[in-house]
């Protein structure tokens, strides 16, 4: 009820509002629009992520005495481009080595070949850590829009009002004060309407991709030391 009542006050505000009111509520609902829409699309990344990271860590666990001979299908998902940089890089270093061994010599990784990769892989993970966070700069210009946008309308609702009044009006300009006034209110709750959320869930993403990325880096690290314990040179 209460719900009904504040979405009818809004639209009520709407149609009472002059041309540049109702510009600058549509501006508003716009922005709330576009802000819902990147905070469900991200909402729903976030959640696939870390689903696809579980998953692919138990693969991991029940896979990682053959670690660079086990078959994976090309995905797109962060830990498994994570997996498959380690794996082509470690290939090709192991290669270098064969090559330059002597015939029947077994290869193995030196300590310097591990720092390689782990600077390698790294450079992976910046690079899913950013398209994780790809689009997320429209929720921090949304909360910051959004108050200044809604400023914007109480200002001006004030403005005509004002105008109206100073212009001596009448019982027929009644309308036109009520419908500063009600611009100048509106757009002020809807403003903050918008930008709180916005708020709220862009420091949730930001918390949550950098907690991937995190993870992402310890996912790494148990890679290297199964490959430091598989292709390290005995002492």
């Amino acid at each position: 009820m209460i719900l009904f009542a504040s979405n009818h006050a809004l639209f009520s505000a709407y149609f009472q509002a002059d041309f540049f009111g109702k510009c600058i509520f549509f501006g508003l609902f716009a922005l709330s629009i576009l802000c819902w829409i990147v905070l469900i699309y991200k909402t729903i990344q976030v959640r696939k992520a870390k689903h696809q990271a579980l998953a692919f860590e138990r693969f991991f666990e029940k896979n990682k005495e053959r670690l660079l001979h086990f078959p994976i299908k090309q995905q797109t998902h962060p830990f498994a481009q994570v997996f498959l940089a380690l794996k082509q890089k470690t290939l090709e270093i192991l290669n270098k080595n064969h090559f330059f061994a002597e015939e029947k010599e077994i290869v193995y990784l030196t300590r310097s070949d591990l720092e390689l990769l782990e600077s390698h892989v790294l450079i992976t993970i910046s690079s899913e850590a950013k398209r994780l966070e790809k689009n997320l700069f429209i929720l921090s210009t949304i909360e910051k829009l959004a108050p200044f946008l809604g400023l914007l309308g109480t200002v001006w609702g004030i403005l005509v009002t004002f105008s109206h009044l100073q212009g001596g009006a009448g019982v027929s300009s009644n309308n036109e004060m009520l419908g500063g006034l009600s611009t100048a209110l509106a757009t002020t709750v809807l403003g903050l309407l918008i930008a709180i959320p916005a708020l709220i869930s862009h420091n949730w993403l930001r918390n949550s991709f950098k907690y991937i990325a995190s993870d992402m880096e310890d996912f790494l690290y148990k890679l290297l030391s199964t490959l430091e314990l598989q292709y390290r040179k005995p002492l």
